[in-house]
């Protein structure tokens, strides 16, 4: 059986985590592929609601074993203590895998973060400040520490001494900023390799033998794929690649592995940090989609941006992954918005495009064209099935998955996973 890529089809929070949720039910593996502790997804179930950051999103069904792969940067003191709060809330972690091959976000990573961003200025990227991209510089210079070196302790303190030293001439001499107390992380770390120890394992060796076996996968992905770090609004991105190829190269499967792959695109768009975003609305609209979407980050509680669904970014997601299928995630949110308008293109310096050009500076100067529908009354909340949405929801779906030119397989009504209609079933797509 192929495995099933669940990505974010925006610049992040679309969703994903609910519908993970809903789908790993029958899965074997639900695996992380990108990212690191800056990804916050939220589930809610029968369970609570929950906060995730690192644990993947199918934890909570018994017969999954949730997994971050090689791609991962892992946070190791974020993931021990994500770990205790999950296990308090009554949720086991006994099955976790982590991957020997995941590179360490460590403590002088988020000083190099945090300086780097202030060093910028005007030209800041709106980084969460976890050392994401500090961690994948040293990954691709390489010079990181892999969660696999934790497993032999005595080597382990001495990478761990030799790239704090590196990192504090860094900091002191090219940014003016503090050093990182060396000690202080060589405690910290020998803690982190005493217990994340018995997670440690070859990851993508147990998920080629798991499909060749006929079992089911669920690749996870963490940032929207319109951060993609080849993909996106360079460099108004992330540092991992967030799409299907990134996913295979995280997880260690051939492509020919991949089957299903289901793109969650908010019912509008939303944004965190800086970066071209053609849609959003500063006024009365961006302000209601924010506090009744309560869009605010599940890791930094950042207020997001907000604005109108692009078609045009969208459906390039949709194209450069191969998306078989569409979760529409909060419709619930447009409930009495009249009327509705979709972006089917940019006009750019007099000329309209309907594709999103590769440089930012374009995007920045992009005004979008827009379609306009009628909105609906009433709420959409109630909803279990297609013939119980307003006419207009059910217009403004239609549209949407006609300018994606593939279907739509699921339909988010609300935070719980009861309050969803299936369409079809994505996972056979």
């Amino acid at each position: 059986m192929p495995a099933t890529v669940i990505l974010g089809g925006h610049w992040g929070d679309e969703g994903k985590g609910k519908v993970i949720d809903l789908l790993a039910a029958n899965c074997s593996y639900n695996v992380r592929y990108s990212g690191g502790a800056n990804a916050g997804h939220t589930v809610v179930n029968e369970h609570g609601s929950f906060a995730l950051h690192q644990v993947p999103s199918g934890v909570f069904h018994p017969g999954v074993v949730p997994m971050l792969a090689a791609g991962v940067v892992v946070d190791p003191q974020a993931l021990l203590e994500e770990i205790a709060t999950l296990r308090a809330q009554g949720v086991s972690l006994d099955r976790l895998h982590v991957s020997e091959r995941a590179h360490l976000v460590m403590p002088y990573h988020k000083a190099l973060d945090t300086a780097m961003e202030a060093r910028r200025g005007e030209r800041r990227l709106g980084t969460t400040g976890k050392g994401i991209g500090p961690a994948y510089s040293d990954k691709a210079a390489r010079d990181g520490l892999r969660v696999g070196d934790m497993l032999d302790r005595k080597r382990f303190a001495e990478l761990v001494r030799q790239s704090v030293e590196a990192a504090n001439r860094q900091l002191v001499a090219l940014y003016g900023a503090e050093p990182v107390d060396a000690e202080h992380v060589l405690d910290q770390s020998e803690e982190w390799a005493r217990q994340l120890g018995p997670y440690i394992c070859d990851v993508e060796r147990e998920l080629r033998y798991g499909l060749s076996r006929g079992q089911m996968v669920l690749l996870e992905g963490a940032q929207g794929a319109l951060l993609d770090i080849d993909a996106g609004s360079y460099p108004y991105v992330t540092s991992s690649s967030t799409g299907v190829a990134g996913a295979c190269a995280s997880a260690g499967i051939p492509v020919q592995s991949v089957g299903p792959v289901v793109a969650a695109l908010h019912a509008y768009m939303t944004r965190v940090g800086e970066g071209p975003f053609p849609t959003e609305q500063e006024n009365g609209i961006g302000e209601h989609l924010r506090v009744v979407g309560k869009e605010f980050g599940t890791t930094t509680g950042r207020a997001r941006r907000c604005g109108w669904f692009d078609a045009a970014a969208s459906r390039y997601i949709v194209d450069l992954n191969g998306v078989t299928s569409l979760a529409i995630t909060k419709l619930d949110i447009l409930d009495g918005l009249d009327p509705l308008k979709l972006c089917v293109g940019y006009e750019i310096d007099g000329k309209i495009i309907d594709y999103v050009p590769a440089r930012p500076e374009l995007l920045f100067r992009a005004e979008p064209v827009y379609e306009e529908l009628p909105g609906w009354q009433g709420r959409t909340t109630p909803a279990r099935t297609w013939e119980e949405l307003p006419d207009g929801a059910r217009a403004y779906v239609r549209r949407i998955e006609e300018l994606m030119g593939v279907p739509v397989s699921i339909i988010s009504v609300g935070p719980a996973r009861d309050e969803t209609i299936i369409l079809r079933d994505p996972l056979s797509m």
